[in-house]
């Protein structure tokens, strides 16, 4: 059995219009997902915490973080405002 390599699969795989909108759609959610994590870090605050700032609960925080969650814009501002921030959108 070959060993193909990280890199070398991802392109395999890109190869793929359908595979390559799926990863966009999913990369995007990350990203927003990693931001909040580390402002909520850099802002020594607890999901708890952050959840009581906008006034909603610890475990919806911790879906937003974690899970396979598609939250609101609104949400979104609401959690971009407890952590001293601006939700911006573009298009590119």
């Amino acid at each position: 059995m070959e060993l193909i390599d990280h890199k070398e699969l991802k392109n395999e795989l890109f190869e793929s219009e359908k595979v390559k909108e799926e990863y966009e759609k999913l990369n995007v959610m990350y990203e927003i997902k990693k931001q909040i994590i580390r402002y909520r870090i850099e802002n020594n605050l607890t999901q708890k915490e952050l959840a009581d700032r906008i006034g909603t609960k610890q475990s919806a925080i911790s879906r937003l973080e974690n899970d396979d969650y598609n939250p609101s814009v609104e949400f979104l501002d609401k959690v971009a405002h407890a952590l001293g921030k601006k939700l911006e959108i573009r298009f590119n």
